[in-house]
C-alpha cells in the first residue's frame, strides 16, 4: 500500500515537502494517544529476543532512525510507536539557522538514494533542550499516574546529535558544541558528536585528531558538568569517506579518549565510484549521498573500526541499510545497534518493524543465542578459519 502511496503522491512532491507532509501525520498520530497505542501495538518490537543492551539502557530492538530525520525532537513518541528501538535526533547546533537555501533534498529513486545539502537547518539547542525539557516534564507526570517516563528512564531512547553552527569560525568550534552539550545533555540517552557531515563548510577537518582530541575533550567535560548525577554516554560520527589510515586514527582516539561509541558511517561526497543509475542530472547535484550506494563503503569502515577496537566501545553501524539483511551484515560486522534513514522514505511506516522481523528471523536461524553474541562474529569466524 505505501508503495503504490508514495509513486502517485509523494513521488509528485518535491522531497523535502514530502518530508514534512510525512512527519506531520506522524506527531499528529502520536497526539492521538489511541491511534498512538495502536500504532505501538501494531509496530514496535515486542518480542524477548530483540532486546539488546547499549549505553546502560535495554533497548526493544537494534534498529534505529539515524540522526536527520527528526532535526528538532519533534516526533520522538511518534516515530517511537512505528518500532524504532532508538531514536537519533538532530544534528542540533548552538545556535538556530535556517540551513541552505532550497532545493536542498533530491531523491535518486533508481538507486534507493537521497542526496542533500541541508545544511544543519534546526532551531537551535536552547529551543531544541526547552522542548526535550517540556516532554520529560510530560512523561513523569505520566508516570506518577501509573505509566512510564521517557528521556532517561523508561520509554524511547533518545540520541541526541550535536553538530557546529555555520557562522561560528573553525577555531570557536569548541565552544559551540559545549554550548549544546550543556544543555542538551540532561535529556539525552546518548551524544554525539558530529563532525562528518559534507554541508557545513570546514566541519569534516575536525575529524583530524589533533583537532578532534581536544573538541571531544571538551565536550565530555560540559556533559559531566551538565549532568553530574550520571554518565552521558558520548558518541563521534565519522565520515565513510576517511582514508583507512584515519579510520583507525579515530578508532585509536576513541579507545584513549574512553569514547562510548562511533558510529559509521555518516553521507558521502563520492559518485563516480558507486555506480549510480540515477539521472546524472541528478548525481551531479552537491552535498551528501545516502541510501543503498552507501553499503559497501559503510560496512568496510565499520568492518575496520572493529578489527581495531573490538568490544572495548560500542558500534552503530548506519549507511545503507535497507534489509534486514543489510542490518544483520553490519552486526556480524561488530554493530551493536545499527541506524537507517533513507530507506524510511521508499519503505514507508511499516519498514521497522519489517526490519526487526528479519532480524528475529535471521538471530533463530544462527547458531547465536543473542545478538550480543552475533556482534563481530564475522571477525571471530575469519579468525578462526
Amino acid at each position: 500500500m505505501y508503495s503504490l502511496f508514495f509513486k502517485t503522491v509523494f513521488a509528485r512532491m518535491d522531497p523535502e515537502r514530502a518530508h514534512r507532509l510525512g512527519f506531520a501525520l506522524i506527531r499528529f498520530a502520536a497526539r492521538v494517544p489511541p491511534l498512538r497505542r495502536a500504532l505501538a501495538a501494531r509496530l514496535a518490537p515486542r518480542r524477548r529476543e530483540l532486546r539488546v543492551e547499549a549505553f546502560g539502557r535495554v533497548l526493544p530492538g537494534p534498529f534505529g532512525l539515524a540522526a536527520g530525520f527528526d532535526k528538532n525532537a519533534e516526533g520522538i513518541d511518534g516515530l517511537a510507536a512505528l518500532g524504532f528501538g532508538h531514536i537519533e535526533v538532530g544534528t542540533v547546533t548552538g545556535r538556530a539557522q535556517p540551513g541552505n537555501p532550497p532545493r536542498r533534498l533530491f531523491r535518486l529513486t533508481a538507486d534507493r538514494a537521497l542526496i542533500n545539502r541541508m545544511g544543519f537547518n534546526n532551531e537551535g539547542s536552547a529551543a531544541v533542550a526547552a522542548r526535550l525539557a517540556a516532554r520529560s516534564a510530560r512523561r513523569s507526570g505520566t508516570e506518577h499516574r501509573g505509566g512510564h517516563s521517557g528521556g532517561t528512564g523508561e520509554g524511547p531512547v533518545v540520541g541526541v546529535n550535536i553538530g557546529k553552527t555555520k557562522v561560528v569560525p573553525e577555531e570557536e568550534a569548541a565552544a559551540d558544541y559545549v554550548a549544546s552539550a550543556r544543555r542538551l545533555a540532561p535529556y539525552a540517552d546518548y551524544l554525539v558528536v558530529n563532525v562528518s557531515s559534507p554541508n557545513t563548510p570546514g566541519l569534516r577537518a575536525l575529524q583530524a585528531t589533533e583537532s578532534l582530541r581536544p573538541l571531544l575533550g571538551a565536550v565530555r567535560e560540559a556533559a559531566d558538568e551538565a549532568v553530574p548525577e550520571r554518565r552521558v554516554p558520548l558518541l563521534v560520527k565519522i565520515a565513510p569517506d576517511l582514508a583507512d589510515e584515519d579510520v583507525d586514527a579515530v578508532a585509536d582516539l576513541a579507545v584513549e579518549l574512553g569514547l562510548d561509541g562511533v558510529i559509521a558511517t555518516n553521507t558521502t561526497v563520492a559518485r563516480e565510484e558507486l555506480g549510480l543509475r540515477s539521472d546524472p542530472s541528478l548525481t551531479a547535484e552537491t552535498g551528501g549521498l545516502s541510501g543503498a550506494p552507501l553499503r559497501e563503503r559503510s560496512s568496510e569502515v565499520l568492518h575496520r573500526l572493529y578489527a581495531r577496537v573490538g568490544d572495548r566501545i560500542t558500534l552503530v553501524g548506519v549507511g545503507g541499510i535497507t534489509t534486514a539483511d543489510d542490518a544483520w551484515e553490519r552486526i556480524l560486522a561488530g554493530a551493536t545497534l545499527v541506524q537507517g534513514y533513507s530507506a524510511f522514505v521508499y519503505e514507508g511506516p511499516g519498514w521497522a518493524r519489517r526490519l526487526h522481523e528479519g532480524l528475529a528471523a535471521r538471530l533463530a536461524a544462527s547458531p547465536y543465542g543473542t545478538f550480543a553474541e552475533a556482534v563481530g562474529a564475522a571477525h571471530r569466524e575469519a579468525e578462526a578459519a
